[in-house]
């Protein structure tokens, strides 16, 4: 019988490795009312057979840093707890075996300068030097991280549940929850064959059983448990304890040092999926029956690069679940269904790596209502409804799982589960020679092939000009000189309306949204310290009703901070589906749609930043005079059963051209217009990032993060947002490359692309110095890096095209 306490302030459910991170951050943050259950004993579900390679490098900087912290955690644990961790700081390696692995390698490199890691290129020698046991003919070259390392997953995991003990945090083993327990919308506790705990708040990190059980209380985490594999050697003469862990991408390996002998493993690109029915009963410490015939696919290309393992003896095939996710970042956060109820899961058989940042993350953001930091890419609100078909994230799992290892090439498209969702144009813009991308479940035109001349809708990935370059080029040169027709349908638009609407809605947005019905406003909705939670459209449909428009990916994460920070009376509504969104933008525009719409469509008749209902080819249609590409033009909304008749009298009378989203982006990088999610998020406020224009600061009004832009306005801030160009046209610029000041390292840049107008690469990035200001920007001389060479690049604090400038033809 276990004696377990009646109330509890957070209750953290699943003793692996993440629960117990989060239960030792739980302690240190003075959350000693905190009780961990276990349904059976620590580290028995995944954690105790993990293989224990710890990387931090991601393509996301606040991912990085997550990861760093993990090291830096699994470097003092021992000494803190008394207990051995197994943490080994040996480095890591990572191969690349042909020109375009090196490219990406290269980049990576470039990455982790940008994000303060010590990486180091390595000729094949040099990489051989650190592991003399591999063959190297075969090698372009390598990259070394030193920090990287490799720990005893079971050990560290009692290490850290011996510090939450220390703080005062209870742990119970064998206690399962067959419960959690939520009366009128709020959680009251759960329920155990022991007694129920009653409690304020859940942190559920269940590992594969989250999804079931989060699901019992109307919560949904995307994830499915996939069968991993990895062999452990006998010894091996010349496998010595500092041999550094190595992946080998091109042939799908991984490797680390065990005792004398080697672990190592990989990803294949036909995963098995396990236990699709349902997690059997009782699973405890179990291992899955090894599959020597579907592991035989590395063992040619594993003996190759390692010939000492031909005659090797091996002591286990481990084959052991593991929960993958759809995109492949694990899953943190606090569920937007369900207030007070936090999730920690689908590692991607990165657990190790990530627990101590993510322990600490979610212990943070449980017990102060926020994350720490910017965790966007990891954070459980990125999913949306197609996501809750089971059926549709294991076949989207399966393909990332296959592709763990592959060339992560720019701007690269999933081709599972699709198509899902598909605008009423889906059909028309096929005919016409789309190639979709897809966003969650969306089909979105990305671009389009002439296939009057024989092009084909197809992608081409590459890290120098895509296959696409020229297509992009003529939509992009189109909406400068002409007129363009962008399905857009995938916007997520909601509905506020109520009495309340114009008061609450006020106070969560920084721009001026009360003004007179029809007005359209560009806001940002920000947190306590500034930072911009949402950017987004709100347009006034009546004195208590708005209209607010977001990006298709943002869908469930906007929803989720208006409808938590909404006060009085009102309703928030999720309308997407019913409304079908065409952009029509270039300086044709007005021309194009005066054809088929009787209404007044001047510039004094229907101003800029303005909306109104209007007729085109006789069909019901809100036209908002806005736009992301720098043009004159609309957004048009419509009911979606209206939606090609309008496309087809647009079309009509020629003169328009097909656009997709990928013209956008370089239309919008010309601009100076911020993307969500890379140039602007939680972690930069309008100030930095150039958007105080957008908020009401002269207007005495106050709303949700003015204080903490009076405090930057009146102190100054350590990093702003500027564009930076390339003379040279064969630079590609996609992110994270790094800016140079007068030679010092100043940040690194947040999106990239190319200018078909100005001809030029693009990228905006922050400027990152002490009290920096516009003056001490343009006084510096800058830098970019790029795939680990320097290039001259400039600043600018001001939009690199201006529409009444001269226009270049196609």
């Amino acid at each position: 019988m276990v004696d377990l306490p009646s109330t509890a302030r957070v209750v953290i459910i699943g003793g692996g490795i993440i629960g117990c991170s989060t239960a030792y951050h739980m302690g240190k943050l003075g959350w000693t009312d905190t009780v961990l259950l276990e349904r059976k004993k620590l580290t028995s579900g995944t954690t105790f057979h993990a293989a224990g390679l710890v990387g931090q490098l991601r393509t996301s900087a606040n991912i990085t840093q997550l990861l760093g912290y993990s090291v830096e955690l699994y470097k003092r644990l021992e000494a803190e707890t008394g207990l051995q961790t197994g943490w080994k700081m040996n480095g890591g390696l990572r191969l690349a075996c042909n020109e375009a692995r090196w490219t990406e390698v290269k980049r990576q490199a470039t990455t982790a300068k940008s994000f303060g890691l010590e990486m180091h290129l390595l000729t094949p020698q040099e990489a051989q030097d650190l592991w003399p046991l591999m063959t190297i003919e075969d090698l372009v070259g390598a990259a070394y991280l030193p920090t990287d390392g490799q720990a005893n997953p079971s050990d560290i995991t009692q290490s850290l549940a011996k510090g939450a003990r220390m703080a005062g945090v209870k742990i119970f083993e064998d206690t399962p929850v067959s419960r959690v327990i939520v009366e009128d919308g709020r959680i009251r506790g759960v329920e155990t064959p022991f007694g129920v705990i009653e409690c304020e708040k859940v942190i559920c990190c269940a590992g594969q059983w989250t999804r079931v059980l989060a699901g019992s209380v109307g919560v949904n985490v995307p994830l499915v448990s996939v069968e991993h594999q990895y062999m452990i050697t006998e010894r091996i003469e010349g496998v010595t304890p500092g041999l550094p862990t190595l992946r080998d991408p091109d042939r799908l390996t991984y490797w680390k040092e065990d005792v004398g002998g080697l672990v190592w493993g990989g990803y294949e690109p036909n995963p098995k999926p396990w236990a699709v029915k349902g997690i059997p009963e009782g699973v405890h410490f179990d291992l899955l029956t090894s599959d020597y015939d579907h592991y035989s696919q590395f063992m040619a290309d594993a003996i190759a690069r390692v010939p000492a393992l031909e005659h090797a003896g091996v002591k286990q095939l481990l084959n052991g679940p593991e929960s993958f996710t759809p995109d492949g970042n694990f899953i943190l956060g606090e569920a937007p269904e369900l207030k007070n109820f936090y999730v920690g899961a689908g590692f991607n058989a990165f657990g190790i790596a990530s627990a101590g940042g993510a322990g600490m993350a979610l212990a943070e953001w449980a017990a102060k209502g926020e994350a720490p930091y910017d965790l966007w890419p990891v954070d459980i609100r990125r999913f949306g409804r197609v996501h809750q078909s089971t059926d549709w994230v294991r076949t989207r799992t399966l393909e990332a799982y296959g592709k763990h290892y592959t060339i992560a090439w720019p701007s690269e498209e999933m081709t599972s589960a699709r198509p899902t969702r598909r605008s009423a144009l889906y059909g028309h813009l096929q005919a016409a020679g789309a190639c979709f991308g897809e966003k969650l479940g969306w089909e979105r035109p990305n671009w389009f092939a002439d296939l009057s001349v024989g092009e084909v809708a197809k992608d081409v990935y590459s890290y120098q000009r895509p296959g696409w370059w020229d297509q992009v080029r003529r939509e992009h040169l189109a909406c400068r000189n002409g007129a363009v027709l962008i399905d857009q349908s995938s916007f997520a638009k909601f509905v506020l309306k109520g009495p309340d609407a114009a008061k609450a809605l006020s106070y969560i947005a920084a721009g001026n949204i009360d003004r007179p019905v029809g007005s359209l406003t560009y806001t940002q909705m920000l947190n306590v310290r500034g930072g911009i939670e949402a950017d987004l459209t709100v347009v006034r449909r009546a004195w208590d009703e708005f209209y607010i428009v977001t990006g298709t990916g943002f869908a469930t994460h906007d929803f989720d901070w208006i409808s938590r920070n909404l006060t009085g009376n009102c309703q928030l509504v999720d309308v997407t589906s019913g409304s079908a969104v065409l952009s029509l933008m270039g300086p044709d525009a007005r021309a194009v749609l005066t054809r088929v719409c009787p209404d007044d469509l001047s510039n004094i008749g229907f101003p800029f930043g303005t909306a109104r209902q209007i007729s085109v080819a006789g069909c019901p249609v809100l036209a908002l005079r806005v736009t992301y590409v720098g043009e004159l033009g609309w957004e048009l909304h419509m009911p979606t059963d209206v939606a090609v008749t309008v496309y087809e009298a647009l079309m009509a009378g020629g003169g328009v051209v097909n656009a997709g989203y990928r013209a956008i982006e370089t239309l919008r990088l010309e601009k100076g217009y911020r993307a969500w999610g890379a140039d602007i998020g939680p972690d930069h406020t309008p100030v930095e990032a150039g958007l105080l224009w957008a908020c009401k600061m002269k207007s005495g009004l106050d709303f949700l993060g003015r204080a903490a832009l009076e405090s930057q306005i009146a102190s100054g801030v350590n990093k702003r947002l500027a564009a930076f160009t390339v003379d040279d046209p064969s630079v590609i610029l996609l992110g994270r490359e790094t800016i140079y000041r007068n030679g010092e390292r100043v940040g690194w840049l947040s999106s990239g692309g190319f200018g078909h107008t100005i001809k030029k690469p693009i990228g905006y990035g922050y400027v990152r110095s002490k009290g920096v200001d516009a003056a001490f920007m343009a006084s510096g001389s800058y830098e970019l890096e790029v795939a680990a060479e320097r290039v001259p690049a400039r600043l600018h604090l001001t939009p690199l095209y201006d529409p009444t400038g001269a226009r270049i033809k196609a």
